[in-house]
């Protein structure tokens, strides 16, 4: 996996692009958030550039709890229009922007014996979250069929458990998906590009390969994550924080593969972490705790204890020699007082001296509304007259029931490709028709395939091995334990 990477087009001509297009808008920052403003903006038939001073999605949108969800212990708070807000976008991404990538999970909520909640108070925000997600799955289930949804609940203790309903995703997929889709629009996009200056009206200055180049765009947008106020002093130096930021651990043990469902483990009158089967392991975490620099991101051996010790709680059998993997990410929240488990998880926009809209805060579930508030803000920069919220399905969307498959191909290969890129596996697969090799595994013990690793470097920007194992494909998953 030595070979330079192509993208849909050479780094050379996108290098070129951003040298002598005139942009409508700049998009900093290709996390999901950055990606779907580009997809949001190109599909408006605007000029687009994004660009990412690392891989697309290489922080936060990598290192969610991979979950598309209402958000359950929002309601605990009060913001029933988050919750409302974050269902409608669920179903959306279900049913029509991404099927593949987004599935339906159950979700069993086990209250033990001298826990924080009493079970009538729990049924009636299940009911009350199921109606505003209009579900029908909700309310009480029996501990013996509990028990056969989620192998190693544990039991002891138990009083009761309420089921309800959200989905899960592979977050890196996802972003993935948003960049492939404003590339077709016309987008010009390109990761390992830092913007070093931005000078108004007189563009942006960007560093790609050692070369730095100017970038002429009406507008710009500042969707640099935790970074973001970093991108704001750019453009004012004296621009003071605007955010803080929560670490959140995950651990992925060597379980998940027989659960049907996943578990939502109340700690206190807030907080919840979780155990979410995804893609054959089980994911845990996650830890909520202020952290300072983004640049300075490890997951301590505290860290891990944490996460084992509270999905202890409803998991029976966990061990650190269990742990496969471990990762962080960091979640942007308004500044304010108050610890960060208790802050809202809402989206500010703001302007800075030269224009600049800046984007702090916002779920991985509503990134795609999140995106279009985004271009309300730069209506009158950018001459929109009408912003069009309709879905549009992502590539590989479309036509799931009719993809074809080499004979031979085992079954949970066929479902691992469908699911990571739908209809475009066809696309993903087509070389090895000349090629038989490209069929074989890409590491031991996971699904994905040579084939992947190939048409990541050309139609998906991985440069480096990292790109391509970590957020194209699910390989690393397959290798020793590892903290990122």
């Amino acid at each position: 996996m030595d070979e330079p990477a192509l993208g849909l087009d050479s780094r050379a001509r996108q290098l070129a692009e951003l040298q002598e297009r005139r942009f409508d808008l700049l998009v900093v920052g290709g996390g999901i958030i950055g990606a779907g403003i580009a997809e949001a903006a190109s599909a408006h038939g605007l000029a687009v550039a994004l660009v990412d001073k690392g891989d697309f999605g290489c922080a936060t949108s990598t290192a969610s709890s991979k979950l598309i969800h209402g958000g359950l212990r929002y309601l605990r708070l009060g913001d029933v229009r988050l919750v409302r807000e974050a269902h409608k976008e669920r179903r959306v991404l279900m049913r029509v922007v991404a099927p593949h990538l987004v599935r339906r999970l159950p979700f069993l909520f086990p209250l033990y014996e001298g826990g924080p909640y009493r079970p009538w108070l729990v049924q009636s925000g299940i009911l009350l979250y199921s109606t505003l997600a209009r579900a029908r799955l909700n309310g009480p289930v029996a501990i013996t069929r509990a028990r056969r949804l989620v192998p190693r609940l544990r039991t002891k203790a138990l009083r009761s458990c309420a089921l309800y309903a959200d989905a899960v995703t592979n977050d890196g997929r996802l972003t993935i998906a948003n960049v492939r889709a404003a590339a077709q629009s016309g987008a010009t996009v390109l990761n390992y590009a830092e913007v070093v200056a931005l000078r108004g009206e007189e563009g942006a200055e960007l560093v790609a390969g050692g070369e730095t180049i100017r970038v002429s765009a009406r507008a710009v947008v500042n969707a640099g994550g935790p970074w973001v106020d970093h991108v704001r002093r750019l453009e004012d130096p004296s621009a003071a924080p605007s955010v803080r930021l929560s670490k959140g651990v995950h651990v992925l043990v060597d379980q998940g593969a027989e659960w049907s469902a996943a578990l939502t483990i109340p700690h206190d009158k807030v907080r919840v972490s979780f155990a979410v089967p995804w893609e054959g392991m089980l994911l845990l975490g996650t830890t909520d705790t202020l952290h300072d620099d983004p640049s300075e991101l490890t997951v301590t051996d505290v860290d891990v204890d944490q996460v084992l010790r509270e999905a202890s709680v409803a998991v029976e059998g966990l061990a650190r020699d269990d742990v496969r993997a471990t990762f962080a990410g960091l979640r942007v929240l308004p500044i304010g007082a108050g610890a960060t488990e208790t802050a809202r998880r809402e989206t500010v926009y703001s302007r800075g001296r030269s224009g600049m809209v800046s984007i702090a805060g916002g779920k991985l579930t509503t990134y795609r509304r999140i995106a279009l508030d985004a271009l309300e803000h730069l209506r009158a920069d950018l001459g929109l007259h009408h912003i069009d919220r309709r879905p549009r399905p992502l590539p590989g969307a479309a036509g799931l029931d009719r993809v074809p498959f080499p004979d031979g191909l085992p079954a949970e290969v066929r479902l691992h490709l469908l699911h990571l890129y739908g209809s475009l596996a066809a696309e993903v697969l087509a070389p090895a028709a000349e090629d038989g090799t490209l069929l074989e595994p890409l590491v031991p013990g996971r699904p994905d395939l040579v084939a992947q690793a190939l048409y990541a470097r050309t139609h998906e920007w991985a440069v480096t091995d990292e790109d391509v194992l970590r957020r194209r494909t699910t390989a690393w998953l397959g290798g020793p334990a590892e903290a990122t």
